[in-house]
């Protein structure tokens, strides 16, 4: 009897073993960039969301964003999540690289922060101000700063690729100067005004003492919102293809709600406020006539 039993136990063991690791074998793993904040606290969020259809994420956190794109173009990484595509667009042209956007999840307002200066009232002639260097989000601030009355770009400047050096008119003289968009935060008391984008203002706590100005979703929402990125011929993937459904769905749009207040915005339900201010403007104009 006791033999039997020995038996019975050791195959159950067996079979236990091999429940295991068939429950490893079906499980997969995405390996995600994201940078600290709000990406990869949303990717967080989202795992749990994932852990239910056996697909598990590996998040790696990035403070740049150079090597989140390399290490997707090297298949180091699965995708990442922590640009938007004007970036992404840039990024391929500038480094020969083969990265495609899979869908937008959250947008974040690019915002004027005050240094030294506590408002743009305040500002003195010569004052030091500071854009991010990379292409997009440069010529994004510049026009933030255009759109605040601080300078002047030509009529037919390039929303991708304005620099420093298109500034049309500075009637304050204004000293503009750009450095790398992770510095900033740690720039900002040194000067007088940074244009911050809005993940490095988060983990900088800047986000709740408030910008001085921001963007205008209706501007800028679609063309700058924050994707998932993956390399060119991986679209198909269906374990990315299972993360991008969970990341723009309900669930996460009320995570980022919620924890960014308006610092990120999902972009599933900003475009549905847009869709609908629209409407109604449709309709008073046809009031109107």
């Amino acid at each position: 009897m006791k033999k039997i039993l020995s038996t019975i136990l050791a195959l159950a063991l067996v079979l236990s073993l091999g429940a295991a690791a068939l429950a490893d074998e079906e499980t997969v793993t995405l390996t995600i960039g994201a940078s600290p904040a709000p990406h990869a606290e949303i990717l967080e969020y989202a795992a749990d969301l994932l852990a239910e259809q056996g697909i598990k994420l590996d998040i790696k956190i990035y403070s740049d964003y150079i090597q989140p794109n390399l290490a997707v173009e090297s298949g180091d990484l699965d995708a990442n999540y922590f640009q938007h595509e004007p970036y992404m667009v840039s990024f391929n042209e500038e480094q020969d690289t083969h990265l495609v956007s899979l869908g937008a999840v959250h947008y974040e307002p690019l915002g004027i922060y005050g240094g030294k200066t506590a408002s743009l009232d305040e500002l003195e002639d010569g004052a030091t101000i500071y854009i991010p260097n990379d292409a997009s989000n440069g010529a994004r601030a510049l026009f933030l700063l255009q759109k605040q009355g601080l300078i002047k770009l030509p009529d037919d400047a390039d929303p991708s690729s304005v620099t420093i050096y298109d500034i049309e008119e500075n009637p304050h003289n204004y000293d503009i100067k750009d450095a790398e968009a992770a510095q900033l935060p740690e720039i900002l008391p040194d000067v007088d005004l940074a244009v911050i984008n809005g993940n490095y203002a988060i983990e900088a706590g800047l986000n709740e003492v408030g910008a001085l100005a921001k963007e205008d979703p209706s501007e800028s929402l679609i063309e700058y919102a924050n994707i998932l990125c993956v390399k060119e011929g991986n679209e198909d993937n269906e374990a990315i293809q299972a993360l991008l459904e969970v990341l723009q769905s309900d669930e996460v749009a009320d995570f980022i709600t919620d924890t960014y207040q308006g610092a990120a915005v999902a972009v599933k339900y900003a475009v549905e406020e847009l869709e609908s201010a629209e409407a109604e403007d449709a309709d008073a104009e046809e009031a109107a006539e």
